[in-house]
């Protein structure tokens, strides 16, 4: 049986990420990153990257090798449309924005006035913390006698450090499939 799973902002083989994240250097986090990766992902698994696979640098996209599963790239604002042909000799495919079981994969959050359209937002991005604060969001066209939408726990960070760099699958995000 498959799984599938969601994950970002890995940062292979960046070293002023590995430091932030509190690893000695690049190295060490990212056979940490494989290590944890490994425990929780199986060979049929499909795994979600929900960008910045590396840090603009495509040279680390070997280490996506090591990792079990199968994998789909969210592009991220450290992934560089000069590197996707590269990217996809390690990926199935890449893709800017996906919609999965009506959530909303992307790699930075969606903008407010556009969550109401969506079950949740599954995206990464933001390094400190797994939760936004709570906004609400007039109807989308100006109305202020309509509805606002509220966005608390409509968006879900994934950030590889936030989530212990093991992917999750929806009923471990709390999102009912």
């Amino acid at each position: 049986m498959s799984n599938v799973k969601f994950i970002g902002c890995l940062h292979l083989g960046h070293k002023g990420m590995a430091q932030h994240r509190g690893f000695q250097d690049e190295f060490h986090h990212d056979e940490h990153l494989i290590e944890q990766w490994n425990k929780v992902v199986h060979k049929r698994d499909l795994v979600y990257i929900l960008g910045d696979v590396t840090m603009e640098k495509s040279e680390h996209y070997y280490r996506l090798d090591q990792l079990n599963g199968r994998k789909i790239v969210v592009l991220g604002n450290h992934d560089l449309p000069k590197h996707i042909k590269e990217l996809l000799r390690y990926v199935e495919s890449v893709a800017g924005m996906i919609d999965y079981k009506g959530c909303v994969l992307t790699h930075a959050p969606i903008h407010p006035s556009e969550i109401s359209f969506c079950r949740r937002n599954i995206h990464a991005h933001i390094h400190h913390t797994n939760e936004l604060p709570e906004v609400y969001v007039p109807e989308r066209y100006g109305d202020k006698s309509k509805i606002e939408y509220p966005t608390l726990h409509k968006y879900i960070c994934v950030d590889a450090h936030l989530i212990n760099y093991q992917p999750k699958t929806l009923i471990e995000l709390g999102i009912n499939p």
